[in-house]
């Protein structure tokens, strides 16, 4: 029996370990891979407040070791839902239940890959989900971004003021994003529009990074290479609340309607990171969801003992 039972070892479940440890409760992690979350798959990180530049790896390496030299139970399990049980909470997972008086959801989402030879492959290699994260490495040079909602835009216009050119991928000719943010690229004059066309190949280069990006036209069938270093991806994501849907209230995309108080609506669960709705998913913002999650988590455990 924890007083605290946190699901997802990303930047929200790390910071409220050790914000749950700081405040006293004995506190179990349940990941299913390795912590670190998406950052292990950033080369650099630059946009984390006191720390310039930092390899993702080495930083979610830091901050696990930071939960755990305060006490934090770390252990790999494929959590496969919750139940409400007594006063308390069960979690059910692949190795067995746990049981805690509060539990804190922080499985974040992931980002739809590309369906291309080399579009895994090349994951933070050139290939981001983070135009804010990772734009300022392809300063002065072409990028290529895939997508055509506001994500899209938001990043198009964003890398439009730091890379030389941006090639908007699009399968449609129609956009899905707002009419002022598709002006706003349109009067951007290094912007160049790539529709219906679809990413058919993003090529390695020798260093075993990207080195351009194939695009096939859907109506023509012709094919055409971008020389781009980086191809910026915003095709959508997928959070990962599938398995908590009877503890969580859920929007149409599958997001948890919980606003900066984390709270979820069931007592004794909390939701934390890039799984709930929210308008900025980054470092910085799900770990002041951890933070929040972890503070409100301990006056429930603390109000019942």
């Amino acid at each position: 029996m924890y007083d605290l039972i946190i699901i997802g070892g990303g930047p929200a479940g790390l910071t409220a370990a050790v914000y749950a440890r700081r405040a006293g409760l004995s506190t179990l992690l349940l990941e299913i891979t390795v912590c670190g979350g998406q950052i292990i798959n950033s080369q650099n990180v630059e946009n984390f407040p006191a720390i310039p530049q930092i390899e993702g790896w080495r930083l979610a390496d830091t901050w696990q070791k930071q939960a755990q030299a305060l006490g934090t139970e770390i252990k790999t399990a494929a959590v496969t839902g919750i139940e409400l049980h007594g006063g308390s909470r069960l979690v059910h997972t692949a190795k067995g239940d746990f049981e805690a008086t509060a539990v804190i959801i922080a499985t974040g989402a992931g980002h739809r890959k590309l369906d291309c030879p080399g579009g895994a492959e090349l994951s933070g290699r050139g290939v981001s989900t983070c135009a804010s994260c990772d734009g300022a490495f392809f300063r002065g040079r072409p990028v290529a971004v895939v997508g055509g909602g506001n994500t899209a835009f938001e990043d198009a216009l964003y890398l439009s003021s730091l890379c030389e050119k941006v090639y908007i991928v699009h399968r449609r000719r129609e956009f899905r994003a707002e009419r002022h943010l598709v002006e706003a690229a349109k009067a951007r004059p290094n912007v160049e529009f790539l529709t219906p066309c679809v990413p058919s190949e993003v090529v390695a280069g020798e260093n075993g990074r990207v080195a351009a990006l194939r695009v096939r036209n859907v109506e023509t069938n012709e094919e055409r290479t971008l020389d781009t270093p980086g191809v910026f991806t915003a095709i959508g994501m997928i959070p990962n609340n599938a398995a908590f849907a009877n503890v969580l209230k859920l929007d149409e995309a599958g997001y948890a309607i919980a606003g900066e108080d984390c709270a979820s609506g069931t007592p004794g669960i909390w939701v934390a990171g890039d799984g709930r709705q929210k308008s900025l998913r980054q470092l910085i913002t799900a770990a002041a969801d951890g933070a929040v999650a972890a503070t409100a988590a301990a006056r429930y455990v603390n109000e019942r003992k």
